[in-house]
Order: structure tokens, then sequence, then C-alpha cells
């Protein structure tokens, strides 16, 4: 069809403030459906793919992670109340991801938790390089996700619920302080209330950590293959 304007509300009013006349966007767009058919149209995860103004600074300046990078050592609070760090595991492989626990969408945080049950399936038949790695999901919901609730998430994602020890994968989230720190710094977009688990959205990180504290791999999507993360983690190991 031609070329027309239309009217939008958008899911997340407070992205507005990062757009500017003359941007090119892509977003998708959410509708609801009755008896009639399509109503309510808006859009949803807006991203800016091409500045009007290039010379805008975003009022949140992220870093992309690259291979080399040395990690911060940040400070979290893991699934057992205790503070730990992520200096704390050099000497090992550390494999990485974020998440929340309330994520209702499959081919997120489920599918991250997912991937990194299976790596830490198929590393446990060695032990040897079991002993050699360890996994880490950081969840970026510290005020919903407390000791107790990434406990019992993380049990059922071992698949040994109340028996799981924990000893080779951690389930942590920083401090509402410290959060935006470590969001920026792994690039984790995250917008929404807490309160309303339904109107959080997110975008996605995971890492391959060598044993220096310096980043191997990044992956930003949800597409990477565990069969490949974990072939990267045994060559890391090595």
């Amino acid at each position: 069809m031609d070329a027309m304007t239309m009217s939008y509300k958008v899911v997340q009013p407070e992205t507005i403030s990062e757009l500017h006349p003359g941007d090119v966007i892509t977003a998708r767009v959410v509708v609801d459906y009755d008896a009639a058919g399509p109503m309510n149209p808006r859009l949803d995860q807006v991203v800016v793919v091409g500045q009007a103004r290039p010379d805008t600074k975003p009022t949140v300046q992220y870093h992309v992670p690259q291979a080399g990078d040395t990690v911060p050592d940040f400070k979290l609070l893991n699934q057992s109340g205790k503070t730990i760090h992520l200096a704390q595991f050099r000497g090992k492989v550390l494999l990485l991801t974020f998440i929340y626990t309330r994520c209702p969408l499959a081919d997120f945080c489920p599918r991250m938790s997912a991937n990194f049950s299976e790596i830490d399936k198929a590393l446990a038949e060695n032990k040897g390089l079991y002993a050699k790695t360890h996994l880490l999901s950081v969840s970026f919901d510290p005020k919903y996700d407390t000791p107790q609730v990434l406990r019992s998430y993380g049990g059922a994602h071992t698949g040994k619920f109340t028996e799981e020890d924990f000893r080779h994968w951690d389930f942590a989230a920083p401090s509402v302080d410290e959060l935006p720190k470590v969001e920026q710094y792994f690039d984790v977009g995250v917008t929404g209330d807490s309160s309303d688990p339904t109107s959080i959205q997110h975008s996605l990180s995971t890492l391959v950590v060598g044993k220096d504290g310096k980043v191997i791999a990044w992956y930003p999507t949800n597409d990477w293959k565990p069969a490949d993360v974990l072939k990267q983690v045994e060559q890391a190991a090595d």
C-alpha cells in the first residue's frame, strides 16, 4: 500500500524519550481481538535502527561486550543468601546469562534456563571438565527474585529440586543499586515495572568468560545452540 501516517500507542511509554522526529524504527505491532476482529493496536519492542540526529546521546550508555574484555567484579546475592562476586570464578570457565523467574516468554528466559540445564548435564558427564567450569544465571529482578525464589527456580531447572546443592550452577541477583551498572556493562536492556511482570521487556545476554576473567564470546540473542556453546566451554577449559 502507499505510504501513510498512523497513530499508535506505545506499550512502554518511556521509550518515547529516546526517539526523535525522523528516526527509523522497528517495532512489533500488538493487537487485541474480539468478535469484530483486531483492536487496540500498539507498538512494542521499539528499536531505533536509524537516527535522524546521530549526535544525540542516549540517557544511558550501554557497553557491548567484546572478546578480550575483562569482566568487572560485580557482587551478587545468590540462592543461598550468600554474597558472591564474579572474580571468585577466576580459574574456571564461567558461562553467564540473564533471566528473571517470572518471564512468560518461552523463547527468552525459560529458553536460556533450558539451554543451561542441557549444558550443565553434559558437563556433569566429565568430572574433570565439570570441576573446571561454572554456570551463573543472573536475575535483573532483584525485588522479586529473592534467594528463596531463586533457590526454588534453580532447583526446578537443574531437576534436583530441594536436593540441589548449587555447587556448579548459581542463581543470583545484584542489589537494586548495583543493577543498572550490571545491565549496562552486559548490554541488558530492561524496561517495565517489577510489580507487573507482564510489563517487563528485556534483551538477552549470554557470555562465555575464560579462566582469566575475560570475555571469550557474547551472545545477544536466543538463537545460540547449547552444543556450540558447550564446545566453546570445553575448548576454553583445556
